[in-house]
């Protein structure tokens, strides 16, 4: 595990505003709680709470991946209207102490949806 520092910082923050997310003009996501990670030079990424997301519409996959900084991230594929996205989101269910905030939280691959901040 590493920790963030002034090299490789990691900043959550309350979203500012609504999150909607949709997957092929379906909407698979909405809420006012969503978290803003800012992660040293990566764009920002927006973590939904799960409690927010249409579950109909996401399946979970075998897929995982490690990061040092938030720990391991398991993958949902996202379905609507026929169509597909494979491992279009994650999750960290066990994330490391320092960003322990995006638990119990989603992110989407920013080409796989629309996701529009009002």
């Amino acid at each position: 595990m590493k920790i963030p520092d002034p090299d490789h910082s990691i900043t959550i923050t309350p979203l500012k505003g609504r999150v909607r997310v949709a997957f092929k003009g379906v909407p698979v996501a909405q809420s006012d709680h969503a978290l803003e990670l800012k992660e040293a030079q990566y764009p920002s990424v927006i973590y939904v709470p799960r409690s927010d997301i249409s579950i109909e519409h996401y399946v979970r996959t075998e897929h995982r991946t490690h990061c040092p900084y938030k720990g391991e991230a398991r993958y949902f594929t996202l379905s609507a209207n026929g169509e597909t996205a494979a491992n279009a989101v994650w999750s960290y269910e066990q994330a490391h102490p320092s960003v322990r905030q995006i638990e119990g939280h989603v992110a989407f691959y920013p080409d796989k949806v629309t996701l529009t901040i009002d």
